[in-house]
């Protein structure tokens, strides 16, 4: 099963899954030495695995399990790795709410590995590849200076989500790779020029930076933004998340809001064009997956209270797990703040898988998953449990490997209103 970036209808629930073949992955020998000492310490004694959980060097020997356990913060979770997991509502800066209609999704699912993807076209080397580190097809912008496009254009709103998950190559220059978003009035397959179109957005995904510069043909003020704040990765999975309101752009990245900036784009502009860039002599190029956009936010009262259930596309779930990613604040507290406005309403949240893996194993996952969503608008929300129900379908009726397979597939999670 896949690394879920989740549909919710009421909460959708998305599964996708890590693995790549091309790429070094330090962080899984982390992982795999945290969990080797873990179980080295609980063969030992209870309270050097608490002791090593939260990093304290208390005696052994003098040390009380009981009274430790009572100082954890109520909502501080311990994985069996050892690590301390913060409450989910530490990420209360992922305000963002994607919308229940997917505008385009592309995970290069139907390209043959070592060919250039289909759909896209390019003025510079590129293949799609399957790395180690996560699972699927990745578009290998295989070139430190290019433009690779998406053919057709779309009809982005004035209010969208953009999500994608890159991968930057080490060696090289500083810049992962270019983003653009821009307007044409006449289509062409390539806008080779340093500011296609006739008004765009221009975001720089660096090693260290975020920058950002909007432009528009005949105006030679560039609107610019720049933010150190949590830059992506080399070697490891980057989801990076973009939201455009009107003028307004920000980002998001491992937990937080990298950059806000509240007038990035020149009044005007309309988009129907994207493409990724590496600039000469500054880029590294990078592998790029899950690329998925979505419309605006829905009107969650309206959707839940009025046609009894709703479409979403913001709940996030680690692979293989019913763990519910920091990513996923923002959509469940909207859903709290139906749940609260709307004292005694109750809801039944029904989950689902895609069409990967062994059935009863999707079956017992899609609930979990339901549970742990269920969990959050409990314990971080505070909603009364007793109004909302959990089940599981498992794996969806369409079979799609993807809940965004085609516009409209069918969802991964269902939140009904009873």
């Amino acid at each position: 099963m896949k690394l879920i970036y989740t549909a919710v209808l009421l909460l959708v629930l998305v599964c996708s899954k890590y693995s790549f073949a091309q790429v070094l992955n330090p962080g899984k020998v982390l992982e795999r030495k945290a969990i080797n000492k873990t179980n080295q310490a609980i063969n030992k004694k209870a309270d050097e695995a608490i002791d090593s959980a939260f990093n304290k060097k208390n005696d052994p020997k003098t040390t009380d399990n009981k009274a430790v356990a009572q100082t954890i913060k109520k909502d501080t979770v311990i994985d069996p790795a050892g690590i301390t997991q913060p409450p989910l509502q530490a990420y209360s800066k992922y305000d963002f709410v994607p919308g229940e209609r997917v505008i385009y999704f592309d995970d290069f699912s139907q390209d043959a590995v070592g060919d250039f993807p289909a759909l896209w076209t390019a003025n510079a080397a590129g293949e799609v590849n399957t790395l180690n580190i996560a699972p699927g097809k990745w578009l290998n912008l295989n070139s430190t200076d290019g433009n690779y496009f998406y053919l057709k254009n779309i009809a982005f709103p004035k209010n969208y989500i953009i999500e994608f998950d890159i991968v930057p190559k080490k060696t090289g220059g500083r810049i992962a790779a270019g983003l653009i978003l821009y307007g044409e009035t006449k289509h062409m397959e390539m806008d080779n020029s340093p500011h296609p179109g006739n008004s765009g957005i221009i975001i720089s995904i660096e090693k260290a930076n975020w920058n950002t510069m909007g432009y528009k043909t005949g105006d030679p003020m560039q609107l610019t933004g720049s933010s150190g704040l949590n830059p992506v990765e080399q070697e490891k999975v980057n989801h990076v998340i973009i939201w455009v309101q009107g003028r307004r752009l920000r980002i998001y990245h491992k937990s937080a809001k990298v950059l806000d900036m509240p007038t990035n784009i020149h009044d005007g502009s309309v988009f129907n064009r994207f493409c990724f860039r590496l600039s000469r002599g500054a880029s590294c190029g990078s592998y790029i997956s899950n690329i998925r956009i979505t419309d605006a936010a829905p009107d969650m009262r309206s959707k839940l209270i009025t046609e009894g259930k709703l479409v979403s596309y913001g709940i996030y779930f680690d692979v293989n797990s019913d763990k519910v990613k920091p990513e996923s604040y923002g959509t469940i507290k909207n859903i709290a703040d139906v749940l609260t406005e709307n004292a005694g309403v109750k809801i039944k949240i029904i989950g689902h898988t895609d069409a990967d893996g062994n059935d009863a194993a999707n079956l017992d996952l899609s609930k979990r998953r339901a549970a742990a969503v269920k969990n959050e608008l409990v314990k971080t929300f505070g909603i009364d449990a007793s109004t909302i129900e959990t089940d599981g379908m498992g794996r969806n009726k369409t079979g799609c490997k993807r809940y965004a397979c085609e516009q409209g597939a069918e969802p991964e999670v269902e939140f009904i209103k009873q």
